[in-house]
């Protein structure tokens, strides 16, 4: 499940992405070694937020949304993941920057905003056009998740469908339950989301997913939920 991916630490990942690409130009020769040099360097300095070599590296006729190896991110989801906004505006502005790149898992750089509750970040893109409705997982599942009823309200303000099903059919209710977010449980049923859906795997509804999570105290605040609304 993409949200449960934990963050890599950066000294770490500069070092898996460095043996990839030096595997790769090893058996290349020259040409591709300087193009894999130029690749590490690249994420690097979008993990550092260093826009002076991410746009030295661009001028060079870097393609903005070059994949890292390891996990196969876009320069502007790796952004939003260490929270570089500087190097956001920069992305942004080059021709061509594809701003629903998904990566393997699903994640696109909205969604890693949402996760990270990184507001700026996230009116930027929205403001740029970013797709905060998509299949399956959303920008919503994810602000969900990580417990902001910052983002989650910002999301809603912008039109996200608030019972959006990931691709196993939880909703961002049956998210925020599972992961034990109280507020935002109660912000999206206040907001209209539908307690009584169930996913696709488990067949459970949210109160179950919060009971499945030792969560009581949540499963019991969705049931008294939809026991009012059942009340005629």
């Amino acid at each position: 499940m993409p949200i449960r991916d934990p963050l890599v630490r950066p000294a770490r990942r500069l070092l898996l992405v460095g043996m990839a690409a030096l595997a790769c130009s090893l058996a290349a020769g020259p040409a591709m070694a300087d193009a894999a040099d130029d690749t590490v360097s690249y994420f690097r300095a979008v993990q550092l937020d260093n826009v002076s070599a991410v746009k030295r590296l661009l001028a060079k006729g870097l393609d903005p949304n070059i994949r890292e190896p390891e996990r196969g991110e876009t320069g502007l989801i790796v952004a939003m993941r260490y929270e570089a906004n500087d190097t956001l505006q920069l992305l942004l502005a080059q021709p061509g920057i594809n701003m629903e790149a998904r990566a393997p898992n699903g994640n696109t750089a909205l969604m890693m905003a949402a996760f990270r509750q990184n507001k700026p970040a996230l009116l930027t893109l929205i403001a740029k056009g970013a797709q905060v409705n998509q299949t399956g997982w959303t920008a919503l599942h994810y602000a969900a998740a990580a417990g902001s009823t910052e983002i989650t309200s910002l999301l809603l303000e912008h039109h996200a469908y608030i019972d959006a099903e990931s691709p196993s059919g939880m909703t961002p209710l049956m998210m925020a339950a599972r992961e034990g977010m109280e507020k935002v449980v109660a912000l999206l049923l206040k907001e209209g989301a539908d307690a009584s859906l169930k996913d696709g795997g488990f067949h459970l509804n949210a109160a179950e997913f919060a009971d499945k999570a030792d969560k009581p105290w949540i499963a019991k605040a969705i049931r008294a939920h939809l026991a009012a609304r059942a009340k005629p």
